[in-house]
């Protein structure tokens, strides 16, 4: 990862600083390079785990290892290809004054009518064609609202009149999955182009539309098109759990740092988050002693 990145990302997770891996154009290399860690460390553990495993999704930069995982994409090629992605993201953020506001809502949410006023509060202090929009679906009553800070701010002042329970501005520098990161897409359309991807060797979901990629100009068109449109992870999650009933659930590994993504399953399918575990990419006293 060094030799593609051009600088120590080891160090800079285990030392910091903090502000600098926050960063997107550091965070997602990071995120991608510790969720693979963690498959390594899952197969020297289990490697059973792995070798029966039948699908994979990624959430937004996370699908990038997945594909890497599935035998889509070369490791070095597809950290080449995040690190392009993470800098053309970090410069659209910085473009415009953006962010994304997570939002846990009443059953009465109505999340495109809130964007839609507050986008006309944006027009009505002289923004030009402002965006706010649903940017990542996580779990029933759940969404993150990206967009103008403007349209943010007004959400979360008016949060009762739209029954938003709970609002949360995240620690990201900009929208990302909406329209205000399109300087993204052509910088990160010509990476994959130059990018040999194979047909993945398991069932890879795709962020963008929830369903299996099919081949491979299928996983270079929609990985563009998922910096400029919604996250749907929670209809990727009926998709790979969706079974008759009595089928038994399988088992399922969240790999890599944090484990969000098994708030966001449990709260989707309590059935298939009893089947679930954890493997962080950091050496951990189990492993130590095996």
């Amino acid at each position: 990862a060094e030799k593609v990145l051009g600088y120590d990302l080891l160090s800079l997770c285990l030392e910091g600083p903090r502000d600098a891996l926050d960063r997107t154009q550091h965070c997602q290399p990071a995120v991608f390079v510790a969720s693979l860690a963690a498959v390594e460390k899952l197969n020297h553990l289990q490697p059973e785990v792995v070798e029966r495993c039948v699908a994979a999704a990624g959430y937004s930069v996370g699908e990038f290892a997945a594909l890497v995982f599935a035998g889509a994409l070369g490791f070095a090629e597809a950290l080449y290809a995040v690190k392009v992605r993470a800098e053309a993201m970090q410069k659209a953020s910085e473009a415009v004054p953006s962010g994304m506001l997570s939002v846990v809502g009443r059953r009465e949410a109505n999340y495109k009518f809130a964007c839609l006023e507050a986008r006309k509060h944006c027009e009505s202090l002289g923004i030009e064609k402002p965006v706010c929009t649903v940017s990542n679906y996580l779990f029933p009553d759940s969404r993150v609202i990206a967009g103008h800070l403007q349209a943010l701010e007004f959400l979360q002042e008016n949060a009762r009149k739209y029954y938003f329970k709970r609002t949360k501005m995240l620690p990201v520098s900009g929208a990302f999955h909406t329209r205000l990161m399109e300087p993204a897409v052509e910088p990160l359309a010509e990476v994959l182009k130059s990018i040999e991807i194979q047909k993945p060797l398991l069932c890879v979901y795709s962020n963008v539309d929830g369903k299996k990629y099919m081949h491979s100009k299928h996983i270079q068109k929609l990985l563009v098109k998922q910096v400029v449109s919604p996250v749907l992870w929670e209809q990727t999650m009926h998709s790979v759990y969706e079974r008759k009933q009595g089928t038994e659930f399988p088992y399922t590994y969240e790999v890599g740092p944090g484990n969000q993504l098994g708030a966001i399953l449990k709260q989707c399918n309590l059935k298939a988050w009893k089947q679930y575990k954890h493997v962080d990419a950091l050496e951990d006293e189990e492993a130590a002693d095996t």
